[in-house]
C-alpha cells in the first residue's frame, strides 16, 4: 500500500469516526473480505469502519481488527472467500461484500453509480455475471432486475432506459409488449433532441434514467468509467461498487467490489447490502418476475429463441429491385436484424439498403416508398 493510499484510508477512518448511523431497527450483519485488494488491507478495513458508523454490523475478514469490527481470522485470499461462503451458508451474516464471485448462470449483478454530470444515482443493470447466454434475453432480464434493485432503494416507479448497444432496438420491443400487456413500469426519455428510450453517451454522464440497461460487460465497464471518472481509473473513488447478484430463484446475497474499489466505494458497498436485507431484495426480485410473466415474459423470450433459430436456417433468396436514390430513412431496426430487414423490404418490392447513422442502424428507401416501408417493417415485428 502506497503512502497515499494510506492517507486516503486514514482521512476516510477518521471521517468515519464522525458519522453516525440513522437507522433504526436490527443492524444487518455483512461480511467483508478485506483480503486482495489493490490498495491493501487498511483500504477495506477503513470502508468497515465507516459502514459500521452507518449502522452496519461488519464482520471483517482477513487479518486486521478494528474496535466495533467483528473480525474473522483467515491467512489468505482463498481462505476468505471460503470462510465468507461459510457465514452465508450458515445465516451467520444476512449478506456479503467481496472483490470476486462466481454467480451462475442467470445471475448478475446490478450497479449503483454517481453520475458526473449531476450527481445523481443511476442502475446499471447488469455489470458482472450474465443472466442468459443470449444477449438480448439478457438485457430483458437485466431490465427487470434493475426494477426490483432499484424500488428496494426506495424508488417507487424508477424509469428504465436502454443504452444504445446491439440487441437495444430488440430489447425496447420486447418490453413495449411487457408492458402493453400490464407490466408496469416507466420508459425514461433520452435527453438527446430526438428522445426515445435508447440512451446515448450524453444519458450515461447525466445519469437520464434511473436503471441503465445494458449487456454486462459493457455496464462493467460503465461502472468502472464512472466510478473512477475523477482519479484517472486506479482509484474508485465513487459510486456502491458493482452490486448484488440477482436473479429469479437466486437468494444469496452477495455484492461485487471491485480490487481497485476505495474506502469510499467499498463502505458504501456494505451500506447498500445493509439496505437490501431491510428491505427484503429476493421477494422484491421474486414479485418482478412474477409481474412479468403474468404480461407474457415467458412467451416473449420464447418468440425470440424462435426467431434466433429460424435465422440460422438458409435465408430465402430474395432478388433486390432495381435499384433507386435512397433518401428517407427509419430508425429503430436493431442491427442484428438489420440485413433481414432490409431482405423483408425486398421481398415487398421496395428497394432498400442499410445504413449505419450517429444514432445507429438504420434501413434506407426512396421517400415515396416511407411509409409503405414503415407499415412493412412494423407488420414483420423490426420497429415498435
Amino acid at each position: 500500500m502506497s503512502d497515499l493510499q494510506k492517507t486516503i484510508a486514514q482521512a476516510f477512518m477518521q471521517m468515519a469516526d464522525g458519522l453516525e448511523s440513522g437507522s433504526f431497527g436490527p443492524r444487518p450483519k455483512i461480511a467483508l473480505t478485506g483480503m486482495g485488494s489493490e490498495h491493501g488491507e487498511e483500504n477495506a478495513m477503513a470502508a468497515a469502519v465507516a459502514a459500521a458508523k452507518r449502522g452496519v454490523d461488519v464482520y471483517y475478514i482477513g487479518t486486521l481488527e478494528h474496535e466495533g469490527i467483528t473480525t474473522v481470522h483467515v491467512d489468505d485470499d482463498e481462505a476468505g472467500h471460503k470462510k465468507m461462503d461459510e457465514l452465508l451458508s450458515e445465516h451467520v451474516v444476512d449478506g456479503a461484500v467481496t472483490m470476486h464471485y462466481p454467480f451462475p448462470i442467470g445471475v448478475s449483478t446490478v450497479g449503483r453509480v454517481v453520475t458526473p454530470g449531476v450527481g445523481k444515482e443511476m442502475f446499471v443493470a447488469n455489470t458482472t455475471g450474465t443472466s442468459s447466454p443470449d444477449l438480448v434475453e439478457g438485457m430483458i432480464k437485466n431490465t427487470i432486475d434493475g426494477l426490483a434493485v432499484a424500488k428496494a432503494t426506495g424508488i417507487a416507479r424508477p424509469t428504465v432506459g436502454i443504452l444504445n448497444v446491439n440487441g437495444a432496438r430488440q430489447v425496447e420491443h420486447a418490453l413495449r409488449e411487457l408492458k402493453d400487456n400490464g407490466y408496469d413500469f416507466d420508459f425514461a426519455e433520452s435527453s438527446r433532441a430526438d428522445g426515445g428510450c435508447v440512451m446515448r453517451g450524453n444519458d450515461v454522464l447525466k445519469g437520464t434514467p434511473d436503471i441503465m440497461v445494458c449487456d454486462s460487460l459493457t455496464g462493467n465497464v460503465l461502472n468502472k468509467m464512472l466510478s473512477s471518472f475523477t482519479t484517472g481509473g486506479s482509484f474508485e473513488s465513487v459510486g456502491f461498487g458493482y452490486g448484488p447478484g440477482v436473479g429469479k430463484g437466486y437468494d444469496k446475497l452477495v455484492l461485487i467490489v471491485s480490487r481497485a474499489s476505495g474506502a469510499p466505494v467499498v463502505a458504501n458497498a456494505l451500506v447498500f447490502a445493509a439496505e437490501l436485507v431491510r428491505e427484503k431484495i429476493f421477494a422484491k426480485v421474486a414479485a418482478e418476475y412474477e409481474a412479468a410473466e403474468k404480461a407474457g415474459l415467458n412467451d416473449i423470450l420464447a418468440a425470440l429463441e424462435a426467431k434466433k433459430n429460424a435465422s440460422k436456417e438458409p435465408a430465402e433468396e430474395v432478388t433486390a429491385p432495381p435499384a433507386e436514390p435512397v433518401p428517407a430513412a427509419i430508425l429503430g431496426v436493431d442491427v442484428l436484424d438489420l440485413e433481414d430487414a432490409v431482405h423483408a423490404l425486398w421481398k415487398a418490392g421496395i428497394y432498400a439498403e442499410s445504413g449505419m447513422g450517429c444514432t445507429g442502424p438504420v434501413v434506407m428507401m426512396s421517400t415515396a416508398n416511407e411509409s409503405k416501408a414503415h407499415d412493412v417493417l412494423k407488420d414483420a415485428g423490426y420497429i415498435s
